[in-house]
């Protein structure tokens, strides 16, 4: 350090931290010189009183004078448990300024999604997702960003803003690349772990610079700042004590040098020894002797205005203090001048608003409630948000913290709240009143419903502790009917999603022999059956198919649950292979006049996605791949319009690029899984829809002749052994098989299509697109084993036969084709290009007409096949083409 002190300083905080604020004078001019300019982020980290609200205040005033936008927000540690409440206070000058209709058409479709978590919108009566809110509030803050440019952000105490807000900021931090933005970002070092260290760690990570750690003032430094508060008589050994007491803190020095000039000691080294004890009078037990100093009315308002927290008003706190209001007043000028409380900054609060000068205060006032009164007054605070007409959901952090009393009304305001915050998607807020309600304790008859919302409220966070929630729920009475049948299906998709996959369907099992015959019954029939046709290895119930086959035969499709078996026949049929009319029509029941019937759209929540997405499937492996794109779109175009982000979009992305690589529009397959895999990445490795999305990632890569980019992001995202539990199409056997051939690893890759053929026969699966094995099988033995080659080629052909589609049948010849020579060669492989040339798949059409043209010294057939495969993005093959077309080798 150059100074001891910064020129023009307005805050003694900011003493001796000359590189904090050249780094920030630097993001500002970055800001303000280039409307596109990306965006900035700074981290600031350092213990409790070490400056790091005094470096935001000079933050907003360096940038206020260059014509900046400000907007700030501050976490508060008793206010943890409120959703978004840290992101509302960020835009709520904004959201105030703004009428509703400008909100709205300034967010668009996200004010829907959005909305109702910065409290501008009524929410709706479902669940909303989580991801999708996020990305919503990500959208909200882009588009205000670029209308408020230049605009900077400043959340300080972020170690307790809630998780919610946290979840945003760690995704708003990864796309400040394109946008011009400053935010700055304040912290302690710990506090905080779990979810929200993670998301804190990953705002970090995405600064891209290191993170400013602060430290404590040196001696000289705290020497300075002692002669510039009590004059340039305070003597060396003074200064030096005023540093050993507060450790050079600049808040403890500032607090301290001001106790100093209360009691109007003179700094010099005989009254050294007393700095101690005023400096035990300025934090913990001291602050709060001194609070009781400005007598039992002040200590009431202080107490109160702690369990507010925030919103502190005289009219509020008088409410809570049981004090009037004239009382209320002074004891509020009492604490301002015992600089407890201060006048909060107007900029991100209203006028009349109050708030503790520092957080260290505001602990140690909290901690120094009785804990029985502390509880009974947070009771008061929340009759007192509920009377205002606020909603359960903003007096529930106060609820959380009343003493259990068995209390009727306690727990169903609880349920209610959480209700409120699943709707703005906040499951994990919902989580804590369900199991604060659990505590009460609910009445018998209550007990099991409020175990299954909370199973429902954990879903998608926390899978393991939804399988314990509902079994502990439907082992009590209480649960009938259809919320009973709700709960069984639910803890049957907790245990898929946990890797549970036999107990998943034991349980839908067991509870459908405990019904008579009827459409409940039926529909825990359906989801039995879909979570076996989904399940990867052998059948778990011997004779399943022909079950299914004789169930659904009875099914005209009169309602969901007839529809549903229909959609899982025509899948089952679809994998083993059977008649692609037969499937075909037996799909076409399951719709109402060609569409999804009502209850089984896409963002419905009785079947879940799985359900479409066989349905979808078993079209797109029929060749009718219209109407398989037709459902994909319509699910992505769903789960945009709802908000819908997580597994529900990571999957519909994955799909629409399985119907652009079926279709041979490889260049927009490869997009559309690459978003597909992005968004995979932030649900987490591992589950069934990340190895969907990275296994036809790796397939279209291989369509496109990039070998190595398919086998690097194979690499990249462990696309290989031990393959997941649930189908994932296509096969990733023969997935991984097709890529270690193309990479020279034959021998690995015959084992790996071995393995798929063996694992794909246990299961009965026999669809020869779907499974493709034994295509790349018999052309890769064609010279070490002609002859099983040939039986391969044989039995290939028989399925695709019985299939009838012309893509399998033309996938057979083209096969056939390669293990022939002379004129049958030939013959073959024209037959290959009259089937794939009336089929949908564009790609395997251009590869079976060049395959055609070298076979038959055909120049205009390779020509037609490099168009055909440079239309379908397929490089590999133009390449191949270009090839034998240059050297002319065998052409006429």
């Amino acid at each position: 350090m150059t100074e001891v002190r910064p020129p023009a300083a307005p805050s003694a905080a900011l003493w001796e931290r000359d590189e904090e604020l050249a780094a920030i004078v630097e993001a500002v001019d970055v800001l303000c010189a280039d409307r596109h300019s990306p965006g900035t982020l700074l981290v600031l980290r350092g213990e409790a009183g070490l400056g790091k609200t005094a470096l935001l205040a000079e933050t907003r005033r360096i940038a206020e004078q260059r014509g900046c936008t400000v907007w700030s927000a501050r976490g508060g540690e008793t206010l943890r448990t409120v959703p978004f409440n840290v992101v509302r206070q960020l835009l709520q000058p904004a959201l105030v300024s703004m009428l509703p209709e400008e909100a709205r058409e300034y967010l668009g479709d996200w004010y829907g999604i959005a909305g109702p978590a910065l409290g501008i919108a009524d929410p709706g009566d479902g669940q909303a997702d989580p991801q999708g809110v996020c990305e919503g509030l990500v959208a909200a803050v882009r588009r205000l960003a670029r209308r408020d440019w230049p605009l900077v952000l400043l959340i300080d105490d972020a170690h307790w803003a809630d998780q919610e807000t946290l979840y945003w900021l760690a995704a708003f931090a990864e796309r400040l690349a394109d946008l011009s933005v400053l935010v700055v970002v304040a912290r302690r070092p710990g506090e905080i772990t779990g979810v929200s260290a993670r998301h804190l760690d990953a705002v970090a990570e995405a600064a891209g610079r290191p993170v400013t750690s602060l430290s404590a003032l040196t001696p000289e430094a705290a020497a300075g700042l002692t002669r510039a508060t009590l004059g340039e008589t305070a003597d060396a050994a003074f200064c030096r004590e005023v540093w050993a007491v507060t450790g050079g803190n600049p808040y403890e020095t500032v607090e301290l040098l001001a106790k100093v000039q209360d009691s109007e000691l003179e700094p010099v080294e005989a009254h050294a020894g007393e700095l101690r004890e005023l400096n035990r009078s300025a934090r913990g037990g001291g602050l709060v002797a001194r609070l009781e100093e400005l007598g039992i009315d002040a200590t009431r308002f202080a107490w109160a205005a702690a369990i507010l927290g925030d919103g502190i008003t005289v009219g509020l706190v008088a409410q809570l203090a049981t004090l009037g209001h004239e009382e209320a007043v002074r004891c509020a000028e009492r604490l301002r001048g015992a600089r407890i409380l201060t006048v909060r900054d107007p900029a991100s609060a209203g006028p009349d608003e109050l708030e503790f000068v520092h957080p260290l205060i505001e602990t140690a006032v909290y901690n120094s409630i009785p804990d029985a009164l502390r509880r009974a007054m947070h009771g008061i605070a929340a009759r007192i948000v509920t009377d205002s007409g606020r909603g359960a959901a903003a007096a529930a952090r106060h609820l959380l913290e009343v003493h259990p009393d068995d209390d009727e009304e306690l727990v169903w305001q609880l349920r209610e709240a959480a209700r409120e915050h699943l709707a703005v998607g906040a499951p994990d807020a919902a989580r804590r009143c369900l199991e604060r309600a659990l505590e009460e304790p609910p009445r018998p008859e209550v007990h099991a419903h409020v175990l299954h919302e909370l199973g429902s409220a954990t879903f998608l966070t926390a899978p393991a502790r939804t399988i314990g929630h509902l079994r502990t729920a439907l082992g009590m009475p209480g649960l009938d009917g259809d919320r009973r049948v709700d709960a069984v299906i639910r803890l049957s998709q907790a245990l898929l999603h946990n890797d549970q996959m036999e107990e998943a369907v034991r349980t839908v099992e067991a509870e459908a022999a405990r019904m008579p015959a009827g459409p409940t019954r039926m529909r825990l029939q359906a989801v039995q059956f879909m979570w076996e046709g989904v399940h990867a290895g052998e059948s778990l119930t011997p004779g399943r198919s022909e079950r299914l086959a004789q169930l659904a035969a009875t099914c005209t499709g009169r309602d969901n649950a007839e529809r549903a078996l229909l959609i899982l026949r025509g899948f089952d049929a679809m994998m083993r292979g059977e008649n692609a009319e037969e499937i075909v029509e037996i799909c076409d029941r399951a719709l109402v006049n060609g569409r999804l019937a009502p209850g089984l759209g896409w963002t419905d929540n009785e079947w879940g996605v799985e359900l479409l997405l066989m349905l979808a499937s078993s079209y797109a492996y029929t060749d009718r791949l219209d109407r398989a794109e037709a459902l994909y779109s319509e699910a992505l175009q769903a789960y945009d319009t709802a908000g819908w982000g997580g597994g529900h979009l990571v999957l519909a992305h994955a799909y629409v690029g399985l119907a652009h690589r079926r279709r041979g529009r490889l260049e927009a397959a490869e997009n559309s899984l690459r978003e597909s895999l992005r968004l995979a990445e932030r649900v987490g490795r591992g589950l069934p829809l990340y190895w969907t999305a990275t296994c036809n990632l790796v397939d279209t890569l291989l369509a496109r002749g990039h070998v190595d980019e398919a086998w690097a992001t194979a690499e990249r995202h462990g696309f290989a052994p031990p393959y997941p539990s649930t189908v994932v199409l296509p096969d990733p056997r023969s997935v991984r098989g097709r890529l270690l051939l193309a990479v020279g690893r034959t021998k690995e890759g015959v084992n790996e299509l071995e393995a798929a053929e063996k694992a794909a026969a246990a299961r009965g699966h026999h669809h020869p697109v779907h499974v493709f094995a034994a295509a790349d099988l018999a052309r890769a033995l064609a010279t070490e084993d002609p002859a099983r080659a040939a039986r391969l080629a044989v039995d290939l052909r028989r399925r695709a036969e019985r299939l009838g589609t012309d893509t399998a049948i033309g996938e057979a010849l083209r096969v056939a084709a390669a293990l022939e020579t002379g004129q049958r060669a030939v013959r073959l492989a024209g037959q290959a290009v009259t089937y794939l040339e009336s089929s949908p798949c564009q790609y395997e059409h251009a590869a079976a007409r060049i395959e055609y043209g070298v076979l038959a010294r055909s120049a205009p057939d390779l020509e037609r096949g490099v168009a055909l495969a440079r239309s379908c993005g397929a490089d590999g093959l133009v390449e191949r083409a270009r090839t034998e077309l240059a050297t002319g080798a065998g052409l006429p």
